[in-house]
Order: C-alpha cells, then sequence, then structure tokens
C-alpha cells in the first residue's frame, strides 16, 4: 500500500497491519515491538493515514481530531515538557522521561467522546515501556473497554511491558535493517554522508534513526577532541590533559555517548578486550553520577599501562 512506501525494511510489519486493514479486522490494540529508529513510529504514522484515509499532513503534523500521540515527558515547574522541548529550554534532566499516570488520565478523556472526521479514535503511546506500574495499570483499564478506538504502543520487546498489557495488544514485530535497507533509508533521507563513517555504522547496529542521532552527536563535539581521543595517550600527563578537556567540553549524555563511540573505535582498530572492558566499566561509573573528570582519568591511565 502507498501509505508505507517510506517504511524500508519490515516487509512483515506492512503485511500484517496492512491485512488486517483489507480485512476489516482492525485490533483494538497493537505492540509495535522493536529497536529505536528502524521505523516503528514512521509505521505508526503510515497506519494511521491507512485507517483515516485523510490528508497525510495532518496526521504527520500530529494535530488530527481523533489522534492522540503521546510521549514521555518531564516534569518542570509544574509543566510536563517532552524531550524536545526541554532540550528547546536547555534543561538537563538527570531522570529519563516517562509516560506519566496523567498522560494516562488524558488518553481515557480522549477516547471517551466518539471520532468527529475519521471511522475511529487512535492513540500512539512512543516508549511505552517508560509507563510505571499505576500509568499501565490506568491503561490497562482503558484496553479491556477500547471504544471505538485503536492503540498502538511502541516499545523495545513484550517483556519491557507488563504481562496483562502485551495479552491485550496484536505483536507487530520491526527489526534491525541489513546494510542495503541502510543504505537505502540514509540517503533517502539526505544522511548519505553517514555511510563514511563506519565506526558511526557499527553503533548502529542496522538502525537508521540511531545512526543519524549519533552522527549529530559526533558533529557536536569539538573535533580536535574526537581525534585527540582516538589515540592511545602517550603518557600519564596527556592522560590527565584528556580527561580534563572531555571533562570541561561536554556534558555527561555526550560523555555516555563517547564511551561507545571509543569502544567501537578501538576495537575496530586494535581489538584488544582490555580497553574495551575500561571504556565500560566507565560507562558504569558515568551512569552511577561519579564525578566525570575523575572517571576519565582513570580509563585513559589505565589505557597508558
Amino acid at each position: 500500500m502507498k501509505q508505507f512506501e517510506l517504511l524500508v525494511g519490515q516487509r512483515q510489519a506492512v503485511d500484517l497491519l496492512s491485512q488486517a486493514f483489507r480485512q476489516d479486522r482492525i485490533a483494538p490494540a497493537y505492540l509495535f515491538a522493536g529497536p529505536d529508529g528502524v521505523g516503528r513510529s514512521l509505521a505508526g504514522r503510515c497506519f494511521v493515514e491507512l485507517l483515516f484515509a485523510t490528508n497525510q499532513n495532518r496526521v504527520r503534523q500530529g494535530n488530527h481530531p481523533d489522534l492522540l500521540w503521546v510521549q514521555p515527558t518531564y516534569l518542570h515547574q509544574g509543566q510536563r515538557l517532552s524531550a524536545t522541548e526541554a532540550s528547546e529550554k536547555g534543561l538537563k534532566r538527570k531522570a529519563p522521561p516517562a509516560i506519566r499516570l496523567e498522560q494516562i488520565r488524558e488518553i481515557t478523556e480522549f477516547l471517551g467522546r466518539l471520532p468527529l472526521a475519521a471511522p475511529r479514535n487512535v492513540v500512539v503511546l512512543e516508549q511505552a515501556e517508560t509507563m510505571a506500574e499505576a500509568a499501565a495499570n490506568a491503561l490497562l483499564k482503558t484496553l479491556e473497554e477500547p471504544g471505538k478506538a485503536t492503540l498502538i504502543l511502541i516499545a523495545p520487546s513484550s517483556e519491557s511491558l507488563l504481562p496483562t498489557l502485551v495479552s491485550r495488544c496484536q505483536r507487530v514485530p520491526f527489526y534491525r535493517l541489513d546494510a542495503a535497507a541502510m543504505t537505502q533509508v540514509l540517503t533517502q533521507t539526505g544522511h548519505g554522508e553517514i555511510l563514511q563513517h563506519p565506526v558511526v555504522l557499527n553503533q548502529a547496529s542496522g538502525s537508521p534513526g540511531e545512526a543519524i542521532a549519533s552522527y549529530q552527536q559526533m558533529q557536536a563535539i569539538p573535533s580536535e577532541l574526537l581525534k585527540a581521543v582516538t589515540k592511545v595517550p602517550s603518557s600519564y600527563r596527556n592522560a590527565l590533559e584528556l580527561a580534563k578537556q572531555i571533562d570541561r567540553a561536554i556534558d555527561t549524555e555526550a560523555q555516555l555517548w563517547l564511551v561507545d563511540y571509543l569502544q567501537q573505535f578501538y576495537w575496530q582498530q586494535l581489538h584488544q578486550a582490555s580497553i574495551i572492558n575500561n571504556l565500560e566499566q566507565a560507562r558504569k561509573s558515568l551512569l552511577c553520577y561519579a564525578q566525570p573528570r575523575l572517571v576519565w582519568e582513570c580509563t585513559f591511565l589505565s589505557m597508558c599501562q
């Protein structure tokens, strides 16, 4: 179907959703399960376009009256902010965003009315795995009696959600893309330059979305710093200086990305398990909110040895 023409490498998902539409057997709830960045959200928009058979731009802009698109949020000064809104305001949060009980209540209210311009209401929950138990239990009640509506839950796997939620959803699997499909997606979306960066492609592991995000993060790091850290420190002094530069130049989120980048880089270049293990310990320490400069000092000093 033409609605799915932009969705590359997910033939099974396209077939399942297309057949459901042709046979008029639309499930009350779907679970789009698979890795980030492989097309789950795009598939959601394509499927909504198919169900609504209406103006595609309204669906893609998220302003259709019968569509509610729910994303995890942060709480800041009594306001809920999406990750994009928090970034625009320059907010740095230690805890990840989550789908909150208040958002589930808004879903219930949204589904309490009849559709205005389409055959059914549709609710899409991105990163559904971020729901706390209270929110998940509240959503369960809605899934039991959805009325004239379809809910789409997007999550990494069935195991990331409560079994009671999964049991009420039809699972639609999504998979990582092969090299040819990755090339096609990155080229079509105007990100062909990423194909020249094998470390970034290895980080992405078959996910175009992750490749794009990783490349953008790489561009945000000073090129001289990135060049310097891809060389084994030549001395203890050099190791301490590199740690100081990283601590001053980039925040913790970017440092976590840098750990992954360096693991991929050094494995390709040197195949030394000890360096990879040291970097993995650095990741764990950063996630535990250890002092970043100290973490990098220990990491680079161990590489000198």
